[in-house]
């Protein structure tokens, strides 16, 4: 029955558009009522279909597609919903500052023992640094190529700030270095916060045994208390995504949609030459079967694709490198560990989408200052859990940091659901590569007949 009311759902839009179409180029002239009820019926149709599937992923493609519907033909109703939108992006700023600490913290704390972690943890490390720091280039390269965020016109209704710094411009080392943690909360500005809590996190791994665990312990706790935090506030974000997408249609007319797809177009390119160019001759290069090893990580990888979310994929991605022949104390310890500081998808996504919403404002940075931003991500980045739209977070955080116009993160935040499925499923693409890379380098994989 479900599927029935998505084929009816999607026919009914199909032909919407299709009229639409026509009556946009003078072939054929229809009522302009007739037009709007077609499209509301398939709109109803789809929420139906949403309302039974209980997915969140559906309910905010949906949400995406009655945004648009609504933004066209109720404008004047339309510019009214940014409220939505602000009220969404003011939930996901209360979260940054603790979620990182915390992340941090115990990312960091809880491996820092290279005595203990041996070869296996300096080998993990590295690459993972190296790998994602590649990642963050590329994302760079690719939006400065594109420049899919060029040419867009501030929506008059929002003000846009004048004689915005540059943030390369009087860049001075001393300013990554807090002066007032609570102050570098209150100004958002995330580099300071990721500079205490991996001085914090160093400190807490030096401290006598009885201080640690209760610190790593308050630190586990927090860090599980801000996942379900983001996860409660992920409940709202269909509704978010509506409220942004109608009014940026209502605002800048459905020319907007052409800016949309270059940045997703973007994305998706950047991905892809990064599977081919970085990670594929890696596999080559340590000689790992690309064929068999993709067979076995396609399980995982679709339930990230589908989730958004790098955690519904962990169980899967260890049991299936266990029976591709990583041995499990390697996939135990390498899989977790990447997840805080190895999402190759997430870093890449985060400098591409951190150039595009400087472009949309309006803003030319210099090489100098995109440099910086690329540090302060080489950072932050390490503190994304796989949290559905954790990343939003951070890209949230660090245009803040920078004084770049928030405005154009509505835009992206109305695409993000697309943009994250893709993220994510490159980010466990590149943690089972790393795990596999790792286990051949320590003489701990027996590949399977």
């Amino acid at each position: 029955m479900q599927k029935k009311i998505l084929a009816l759902a999607i026919s009914v839009l199909v032909l919407a558009l299709f009229l639409s179409l026509i009556d946009f180029e003078g072939i054929w002239s229809m009522p302009e009522n007739m037009l709007t009820l077609i499209r509301l019926s398939g709109l109803l149709l789809l929420g139906i279909y949403a309302y039974h599937k209980k997915s969140l992923t559906v309910w905010t493609f949906t949400a995406m597609i009655g945004g648009v519907i609504i933004g066209y033909d109720f404008p004047q109703y339309a510019k009214e919903l940014n409220v939505l939108g602000k009220i969404f992006l003011r939930l996901i700023k209360t979260i940054i500052a603790p979620l990182l600490f915390a992340t941090l913290l115990v990312g960091i704390a809880g491996h820092s023992n290279l005595k203990q972690l041996g070869r296996m943890g300096v080998k993990a490390i590295i690459y993972f640094e190296l790998v994602t720091t590649v990642a963050l280039f590329i994302g760079l390269v690719a939006i400065n190529v594109s420049k899919a965020g060029v040419g867009i016109v501030a929506p008059s209704t929002l003000e846009k700030p004048e004689g915005l710094p540059d943030p390369g411009k009087h860049f001075q080392l001393y300013e990554i270095v807090p002066e007032n943690i609570a102050k570098a909360i209150a100004e958002n500005n995330v580099l300071q916060v990721v500079v205490f809590s991996i001085l914090f996190a160093i400190a807490v791994s030096l401290c006598a045994e009885e201080i640690k665990k209760p610190v790593l312990r308050f630190g586990e706790i927090l860090s599980e208390v801000m996942f379900k935090f983001t996860n409660l506030i992920m409940y709202f974000s269909p509704i978010a995504v509506f409220g942004a997408i109608a009014f940026t249609t209502a605002t800048m007319g459905i020319s907007i949609f052409a800016n949309f797809g270059w940045l997703l177009l973007t994305l998706f390119c950047a991905l892809t030459a990064f599977l081919f160019f970085v990670l594929l001759p890696i596999a080559l290069y340590f000689k790992i079967p690309v064929r068999k090893f993709l067979s076995a990580i396609k399980e995982p990888v679709s339930v990230a694709f589908a989730t958004a979310s790098s955690d519904a994929a962990l169980p899967k991605a260890m049991h299936a490198l266990e029976e591709f022949g990583v041995h499990k104390k390697v996939s135990s310890f390498v899989i977790p560990l990447g997840y805080s500081f190895n999402l190759d998808g997430t870093t890449l996504y985060l400098s591409l989408a951190s150039i595009f919403v400087a472009q949309a404002a309006g803003l030319d940075l210099s090489i100098n200052a995109q440099l910086y931003i690329m540090l302060t991500l080489m950072l932050t980045s390490k503190g994304v859990a796989g949290v559905a739209k954790a990343s939003f977070v951070i890209l949230l955080g660090t245009v803040a940091s920078f004084h770049i116009p928030e405005w154009p993160v509505y835009m992206i935040f109305g695409i993000d659901a697309i943009m994250d499925m893709a993220r994510t499923s490159v980010n466990v693409i590149g943690n089972c590569l790393a795990a596999v890379v790792i286990a051949k380098s320590e003489g701990e994989f027996e590949e399977s007949i």
